[in-house]
């Protein structure tokens, strides 16, 4: 059995351990000064408060620079709080979501802008992007892509009609979790949860609760207010919606597929981004109707050496029987070879629209 350390070798160790604190408050203060000088040159100079191509350079820059113990993700999840809350001494960002509290996409919102951001959460998608487009918010977030549902036609249906853009793009691993107030797992008579959750935990379910109730909710969030009300009864959702409505973690990772993750969309107005060199661009195009128009306008890509990543076809609203194409591509549309490609397929069709050129998202999981 390791002995156990006496208070009189821990004295040091601790008062060194509260040296170095009283260093880092002071250094976090003098960064948080030098942001709010760098925030009045921003607002002297009209340009925009939130830079993710600059969040992504400096998240980059502490990979590369971490040596351990630490994880890398560990030193950015702190970083990314620092950043949030020198941000809010320039501005406090408005970001509307798709909601309620506790879901995925509020998760992505707090891992894009951190804990300091406001984040208001609406009920539809296309209430999201009317909060960005009135400019009652200042960004907004949606889901946009999920790996294995596949797109959100709703979310591509509205950048047809709306001039926001994507700034940035953040991918969440779903880890569903069986959260309640019961003791135990055998508590639980009766689960909650939105239809895609349990279609997705549905062989966990039959294996770990074969005799509980299965209902579906209007949203996993839901389930897990109405779990807070009931001992017997439990919810599938996120962590952060067992933090939410203060239920006990019975099950984590519940999900019986474990490469389940949603792309989503971080909207806002057109702002230029520099190219980080990790970049995606995402565009839509309508062509004309004419026999190898598609075939036509995807050429140039693969002429210079563009590797496509994803292309999407939905119906035009108000055109029966014409098409929009969504596609997204490697790389950054000032990038020589795309912009190149870009001008190419402009002749070819009705419209070109770049809804955006942003650093490509890593999977992430949630905290």
């Amino acid at each position: 059995m390791p002995k156990k350390p006496s208070p009189a070798s821990l004295a040091p160790l601790r008062e060194k351990i509260d040296q170095l604190d009283a260093q880092i408050v002071r250094l976090l203060n003098r960064r948080a000064r030098m942001a709010q000088r760098i925030g009045q040159a921003k607002h002297n100079e009209r340009a925009a408060v939130y830079v993710p191509s600059r969040e992504h350079e400096i998240m980059a820059r502490l990979a590369d620079l971490n040596g351990g113990p630490l994880s890398t993700r560990a030193v950015q999840a702190v970083f990314r709080e620092i950043i949030s809350a020198s941000r809010a001494l320039e501005q406090l960002p408005r970001i509307a979501y798709l909601g309620p509290a506790a879901s995925y996409t509020h998760m992505a919102a707090r891992e894009q802008f951190g804990a300091q951001a406001e984040c208001v959460p609406v009920a539809t998608i296309p209430e999201v992007f009317a909060e960005v487009e009135h400019e009652h918010t200042d960004y907004g977030v949606v889901p946009i892509e999920n790996s294995t549902g596949g797109a959100v036609d709703i979310t591509l249906d509205l950048f047809v009609e709306s001039a926001l853009t994507i700034i940035a793009e953040r991918s969440l691993a779903i880890r569903h979790c069986l959260l309640s107030r019961a003791q135990r797992l055998g508590r639980v008579e009766r689960v909650l949860a939105h239809p895609q959750a349990l279609a997705q935990c549905r062989r966990w379910l039959a294996t770990h609760l074969p005799g509980a109730v299965v209902e579906e909710a209007s949203s996993n969030s839901r389930a897990a207010e109405l779990a807070g009300r009931d001992t017997r009864t439990a919810a599938i959702a996120s962590r952060l919606a067992g933090e939410e409505y203060k239920l006990r973690l019975l099950a984590a990772d519940i999900q019986d597929q474990t490469d389940n993750f949603t792309r989503f969309a971080i909207l806002g107005h057109e702002q230029p981004s520099k190219p980080t060199g990790h970049d995606k661009t995402a565009l839509f195009v309508s062509v004309k109707d004419r026999a190898g128009v598609l075939y036509q306008t995807l050429k140039p890509f693969a002429d210079n050496a563009i590797n496509m990543l994803r292309i999407e076809s939905r119906p035009l609203k108000g055109k029966p029987w014409e098409y929009v194409f969504f596609i997204d591509v490697e790389g950054h549309r000032e990038d020589p070879p795309l912009a190149r490609a870009l001008r190419e397929i402009e002749p070819l069709c009705v419209q070109v629209r770049i809804l955006g050129s942003y650093a490509t998202a890593k999977p992430t999981s949630p905290a």
